[in-house]
């Protein structure tokens, strides 16, 4: 949870900033909207939000009928990072995400594989992509390419996602030399958490 020692900012404030923010608000449009309550700054939200921890992504494994997954570059300041998402099609909730460098049949495995542990083996389904089949026959898993079905819900995911990254590194920058982006996936964690919230309310 937010640490209040030195701000004394409720707690619930903090809450209601980020859901604020993750609702479509910019960080100065959500100081603003929290001014009825407490005066606080934009960087201040923003420090919120990389420390804020959510629950781990997570839905029941009953649920889950199979994986939609894809992949998409995302701009963080003057680099491009590969960003992995994977959906279920039926509560289309956000299952799991990641970030990369590169764009392989390892790094597609690894991502998958790490959703197995947690939800056991489902058919996968994605683009044309020739990592993924690759990664399916390693792990054993049933593969598809996208009906029209899921190929909308994950394209519409990803846009959003992207759309809300947009002009990210203006907000949250690297701060530290060779970054490891740890921040980036801190914010990835805390709008699928918010995402998933959304969908299930």
């Amino acid at each position: 949870m937010i640490c209040q020692t030195r701000n004394r900012t409720r707690l619930e404030d903090m809450i209601y900033a980020i859901h604020l923010y993750f609702d479509g608000l910019s960080l100065r449009k959500t100081s603003k909207a929290l001014s009825w309550f407490v005066k606080r700054s934009h960087t201040a939200i923003r420090d919120w939000i990389q420390k804020y921890q959510p629950q781990k992504i997570s839905s029941k494994k009953r649920m889950i009928s199979e994986y939609i997954i894809d992949e998409t570059l995302i701009k963080i300041g003057s680099d491009c990072i590969w960003l992995w998402v994977a959906m279920e099609p039926k509560n289309k909730q956000i299952l799991a995400l990641t970030i990369s460098m590169e764009r392989n049949m390892l790094i597609a495995e690894r991502f998958i594989s790490g959703l197995v542990r947690i939800h056991w083996k489902h058919p996968v389904s994605t683009d044309g992509g020739t990592w993924y089949p690759q990664a399916c026959r390693f792990l054993n898993l049933d593969h598809h390419i996208h009906s029209p079905y899921e190929k909308s819900i994950i394209e519409r995911t990803m846009q959003y996602i992207k759309d809300r990254t947009e002009g990210f590194d203006d907000y949250f920058p690297c701060r530290k030399k060779n970054c490891k982006l740890k921040h980036v996936k801190q914010w990835l964690d805390l709008f699928a958490y918010h995402y998933n919230r959304n969908i299930m309310s």
